[in-house]
């Protein structure tokens, strides 16, 4: 984990062992190589966003990738056991087989 802090803003790097998504009456648990969380928090704000790489379901990305409905229920686990859930959109990479998950709204800590 990494924080930065400059003036009020902080940025916090969270290593994610786990995420599931829901989306379209579907549940899907992504298989990846690498993701992380980004929290910033800035003057009472928050925003986040999740970065993953190496997925390997390009079924999935491609489904992502010609779909207008891109918004997720998000569920990361975090490789310190941290669980965290919120509405995302999910915007695919294919080529590169990752994705940038944008948070929308409150970032829940179970």
């Amino acid at each position: 984990m990494l924080a930065w802090h400059g003036g009020a803003k902080e940025m916090e790097m969270i290593p994610l062992a786990a995420i599931t998504i829901t989306f379209n009456n579907r549940i899907e648990q992504l298989v990846f190589t690498s993701a992380e969380l980004v929290v910033v928090s800035d003057y009472g704000s928050r925003l986040w966003y999740a970065n993953v790489d190496g997925i390997e379901d390009e079924e999935l990305l491609h489904w992502f990738g010609h779909s207008e409905d891109i918004q997720v229920e998000l569920i990361a686990t975090a490789r310190d056991g941290r669980v965290f859930e919120g509405i995302a959109y999910l915007h695919p990479n294919e080529p590169h087989k990752a994705a940038a998950l944008r948070g929308d709204g409150l970032l829940n800590e179970r």
